[in-house]
């Protein structure tokens, strides 16, 4: 018995050291594609692919000045965001319709600056790490706009998106009767 121990013992300990690197050397490729990613304007989207709001089309999602952004890694989109300016919250997709519609026809009688407030209405992410890293990408890109202040979310009352929010320190403002209303702050 003890030769059979001392002839297996090193061999499993060798097996258990390579398989340590294999899964070290994973989990450090896991999310690398996350440094080289780009936040990019999209002209539209594959709205059968949103989990959140797939009713909604492209004409819906780019009129309005509403705006589709994705992040972008050696030419693949990893991640999508989908959100409208307005100059108040909403808490219903027809109030997103309608306060973003307000906000771009008060912005032509302006300087063609579109809303106070960026509402994220839809996120989703095909690489972990993708939705994520567009909030923040898409966060840093409005703190740098000189006419949003604000990064808040239409999101449904999912345990899903309640967590999703909650886990990118994103604080919850409201909860309406079909909708939750979360904000990104510093």
């Amino acid at each position: 018995m003890e030769k059979i121990r001392k002839k297996y013992n090193p061999r499993i300990k060798a097996r258990l050291r390579k398989n340590r690197q294999v899964i070290n050397k994973g989990i450090n490729n896991l999310f690398e594609w996350v440094k080289g990613a780009e936040l990019v304007s999209l002209k539209e989207c594959n709205t059968k692919e949103d989990p959140v709001r797939p009713e909604l089309d492209n004409e819906f999602r780019t009129s309005y000045g509403r705006k589709i952004y994705g992040v972008k890694y050696k030419n693949e989109i990893h991640a999508i965001m989908c959100f409208a300016f307005t100059n108040k919250i909403p808490k219903t997709v027809k109030d997103l319709d309608d306060l973003s519609k307000d906000a771009f026809l008060q912005s032509a009688l302006r300087d063609q600056k579109v809303g106070k407030i960026a509402i994220a209405y839809t996120v989703w992410s095909k690489k972990k790490g993708g939705g994520k890293l567009i909030v923040k990408e898409v966060f840093k890109m409005i703190k740098k706009s000189n006419h949003l202040n604000r990064l808040v979310t239409l999101s449904p009352l999912t345990e899903m998106a309640t967590k999703f929010h909650l886990r990118n320190n994103a604080k919850l403002i409201s909860v309406n009767d079909t909708t939750q209303n979360f904000e990104y702050k510093n």
